[in-house]
């Protein structure tokens, strides 16, 4: 009896990691794939029909991000040690954070830019780099904290995946890569910054792919 119980919950953490692992994929496509397409974070986009579609898109890509690094966490957890956890934790702490603003982008802001375009414009200056008439409180900062461990967090699990040697190393060199290039990104116009994501996507397609063939199997 106790053994089918554990035949049956290791057959259920497979799954789990193998859906976890098509998350990733998912999120990586959509995240490499919608950087070229994407609306300019400026009011006049704020009530377009590409900005409607778009966005909640994008809420569905960080939903399915955090997914895809907790199967990914999950499938090398011992390999990568605490350098692995922190950049989990750090990484959970971004995609999060991104959710809400995302949320806010693609349900609350074109409700809002007739009547009040000055806190949609304040709102967006965080992101596209040209901050607005209006206090926002603390929501730069805030969104500060989503670049900090966007980097920080990518950079240190992909340092992790690498050296864990579970997944394609390349996946995790990848990451790395992209998120030592990230900051230099910043001193260009914000429609081109975009295009540091792709690399970041075309890791966690790798990733993805791994997880969802050979779910529990080292590579």
């Amino acid at each position: 009896m106790i053994n089918n119980q554990n035949k049956t919950n290791k057959i259920t953490t497979i799954k789990l990691i193998r859906w976890s692992g098509l998350a990733a994929l998912l999120a990586g496509t959509i995240y490499a794939g919608i950087q070229p397409i994407h609306p300019p974070d400026f009011l006049p986009s704020v009530t377009t029909t590409a900005w409607a579609i778009i966005m909640p898109i994008k809420l569905l890509m960080c939903l399915l991000f955090l997914l895809g690094f907790t199967g990914i966490y999950a499938r090398q957890i011992e390999e990568t040690g605490r350098l692995g956890l922190i950049g989990y934790l750090m990484l959970g702490l971004s995609w999060a954070l991104q959710t809400a603003f995302i949320f806010t982008e693609a349900f609350i802001l074109p409700v809002l830019a007739t009547s009040t375009p000055k806190y949609v414009e304040s709102l967006l200056g965080i992101v596209n780099g040209f901050p607005g008439e209006m206090n926002i409180g603390a929501l730069p900062a805030i969104y500060g904290l989503v670049g900090v461990t966007y980097i920080l967090g990518g950079l240190l699990f992909g340092i992790a995946t690498f050296n864990a040697r579970v997944l394609p190393r390349w996946t995790g060199g990848l990451l790395v890569i992209a998120n030592i290039v990230t900051p230099a990104a910043a001193l260009l116009p914000h429609a081109i910054q975009r295009y540091t994501a792709i690399p970041v996507g075309i890791a966690m397609i790798g990733m993805g792919l791994s997880l969802f063939s050979n779910p529990r199997k080292s590579l």
